[in-house]
């Protein structure tokens, strides 16, 4: 009894211990922005490099063309995600800080429109209409610029996205991502290096999507699943290309 009750209070003593700093520490959310970068990047490296190898493969019985055409990618590839992971981010940051600027603008010169607007929401959301109105004029009274941003524009800390952050998750996990690639090509025999490199991405994107889900809270099996269905349609694709116009070299 005594154990049983020592557990309860420290469960008990935990959950108390939860305060509006802390209480997404154990949720998955506040890690999606770069967990997506990460996963897409990592998912990248190992899919673009592994085809890209099997196609050249698939037309060379040498190891040298399929080895210089891997690192080419593979450095092309890293950079090239890292810049449009920045600028893409980088671009919806801005869009995101005109939007800001406007409806401090519209603050500005409509007070009573904008108090309306956030009145409107809350009740939408299943507040009754005096109590929204009561909701919206108190926070407008705190802060009117973040509870706008934050319920009209859908836009808050959770959800803004950081360029560099993303470009180094992205840029990273597909140098990783490739790196398993070119390992199997520095290490496996020519001969049917294209089912070699085939047989071990699948491995390493089953192991990705066990970690993306891992990380991020969602079906081991969906992720799995997903992952390695996309990645065995892009190498064999490459592969048929590289049948088709291939030339031994």
């Amino acid at each position: 009894m005594l154990v049983k009750y020592g557990t309860l209070y420290l469960a008990l003593n935990q959950y108390t211990m939860l305060t509006i700093d802390n209480y997404l520490d154990n949720h998955y959310i506040h890690r999606s922005n770069w967990l997506r970068a990460a996963v897409l990047g990592a998912n990248d490296g190992i899919i673009s490099i592994s085809s890209l190898a099997i196609g050249v493969a698939a037309a060379s019985s040498t190891r040298q063309p399929i080895l210089l055409a891997t690192v080419a990618g593979l450095v092309a590839g890293a950079l090239s995600m890292a810049a449009g992971e920045y600028v893409s981010v980088s671009s919806q940051t801005d869009t995101e800080q005109a939007d800001i600027a406007r409806e401090a603008q519209e603050l500005k010169d409509m007070p009573e429109a904008e108090l309306s607007m956030l009145a409107q929401i809350y009740e939408k959301r299943g507040l009754k209409k005096e109590t929204a109105l009561l909701v919206a004029t108190e926070l407008m009274e705190v802060d009117a610029l973040g509870a706008h941003i934050r319920d009209e524009l859908g836009i808050n800390e959770l959800t803004q996205a950081n360029p560099i952050q993303a470009a180094l998750a992205s840029g990273a996990s597909f140098t990783a991502g490739g790196v398993l690639s070119l390992l199997v090509i520095l290490f496996c025999p020519v001969a049917q290096m294209e089912y070699y490199l085939y047989g071990f991405s699948i491995l390493f994107l089953a192991a990705l999507g066990s970690i993306a889900a891992k990380t991020g809270g969602s079906s081991l099996k969906k992720a799995v699943l997903r992952i390695t269905l996309w990645g065995t349609l892009a190498m064999g694709l490459s592969a048929l290309v590289g049948y088709l116009f291939g030339v031994k070299i």
